[in-house]
């Protein structure tokens, strides 16, 4: 494992940590707005160490918190997870060959360790920019939401000071450069007027799991190229 730190370098270093305080705000909100929504200082806390999951934890606490009902929102968190499992064929190798390594790999198996790894061309630095991005983001993360839902005990109405908009800012900015392919687009305005349209009458989290039409109304498909006539 020494070795896998040896290849790391201050490029390298510098994202991980600019990621890693991006994560950090974001998680501080989170706990903060779990806190103002009603939940116990440790429910956050521990959610953040069990399931490590930013989206599928804001998406669990906003469902519960309008209302909705846990099964709702662990199948809401399913479902948005479920990305993870090509992120896991796609760098299983950068994990080791190790039983705990593996085990505690994929734990840290999120969008921006996955990111970082796949970035690398080297098989050694993506070992090591998984490993140095999955580690900074999950303490950076865990002391930021632990440090929020403190916070959120004292702050009471966190929607008086925007913390309730930090997070789904944050998941639009992510998001912009993909709605630059139409069919991208076209799947999430299906998505979203669909969600916004059942919200009056269907309880909350079932809304978000109608979104998935727009992933079925418009599936990209490549054309096939015409096969060049044999030369005569």
């Amino acid at each position: 494992m020494r070795s896998i730190w040896r290849t790391l370098d201050a490029v390298l270093l510098r994202d991980v940590a600019a990621v890693a305080l991006g994560a950090a705000v974001t998680g501080a909100s989170f706990g903060a707005i779990a806190v103002g929504s009603g939940l116990p200082w440790w429910l956050p806390v521990l959610m953040s160490l069990l399931i490590f999951a930013g989206g599928s934890q804001f998406m669990a606490v906003g469902i519960v918190a309008a209302g909705g009902s846990p099964a709702a929102a662990v199948l809401a968190g399913l479902v948005l997870n479920a990305r993870h499992l090509p992120f896991g064929l796609a760098v299983g190798d950068v994990l080791g060959k190790n039983l705990l390594a593996r085990v505690v790999g994929s734990h840290l198996l999120i969008d921006e360790s996955t990111a970082f790894a796949m970035s690398q061309k080297d098989p050694a630095r993506a070992r090591a920019a998984y490993w140095a991005c999955g580690v900074a983001l999950f303490f950076c993360w865990n002391i930021a939401v632990l440090v929020g839902a403190l916070a959120g005990q004292a702050v009471g109405d966190t929607a008086a000071f925007g913390l309730d908009a930090a997070f789904p800012a944050a998941m639009l900015a992510l998001t912009l450069p993909a709605l630059k392919d139409a069919a991208t687009r076209n799947a999430a305005l299906v998505g979203a007027v669909t969600a916004l349209a059942t919200t009056p009458f269907l309880p909350a989290g079932v809304p978000v799991l109608l979104a998935l039409v727009g992933l079925f109304a418009f599936r990209t498909t490549k054309k096939e190229e015409p096969c060049p006539s044999p030369q005569s």
